[in-house]
C-alpha cells in the first residue's frame, strides 16, 4: 500500500529522506549509525537480517546481534522522527519513503520486505 502524494509533497520528502545522512549529525546519531555499518553488512550477507518495509532492520534468522539492530533501529526512529516533524509529514510516509530507498540502494542477496509483507533476496 502506498501513499498519494501530490508531487511537491513528493519531491520535499523525498529530499529530506536524501539529505538523513545530514539531519542525523546531532546526537552523535551519525557517527553511531556509521559504526555499525561494517557488521549490519555481515549479518545481512548471511541473512540473518533484512531490510522490512518501513525502513527498519528484522531479523530473518536468529537473533545472534538482537542489541545491534536494536540500537541501529532505534537511531533509524529518532531520524525519521526528525524529518517527519521538520516536513510536516507523517512517520509512516517517511518509513516507506526510506524502506524503498534503503531497498534499491541494498546489495544482492539482502533480505528485503515487500510492501505486501512478503519477504525476497534482492
Amino acid at each position: 500500500m502506498y501513499i498519494r502524494l501530490k508531487p511537491a509533497h513528493f519531491i520535499a520528502i523525498t529530499l529530506i529522506v536524501c539529505l538523513m545522512p545530514v539531519l542525523a549529525v546531532s546526537g552523535g546519531i551519525k557517527e553511531r549509525m556509521r559504526s555499525r555499518i561494517p557488521a549490519l553488512k555481515v549479518l545481512k550477507a548471511e541473512g540473518i537480517i533484512g531490510e522490512n518495509n518501513r525502513g527498519y532492520l528484522e531479523f530473518r534468522a536468529p537473533e545472534t546481534q538482537k542489541q545491534l539492530v536494536m540500537a541501529e533501529n532505534a537511531d533509524r526512529k529518532t531520524v525519521y522522527q526528525a524529518i517527519a516533524k521538520k516536513q510536516g509529514a507523517t512517520l509512516e510516509l517517511v518509513e516507506q519513503l526510506r524502506a524503498r530507498q534503503i531497498a534499491e540502494k541494498a546489495l544482492p542477496g539482502v533480505w528485503i520486505q515487500l510492501p505486501d509483507g512478503t519477504w525476497k533476496k534482492k
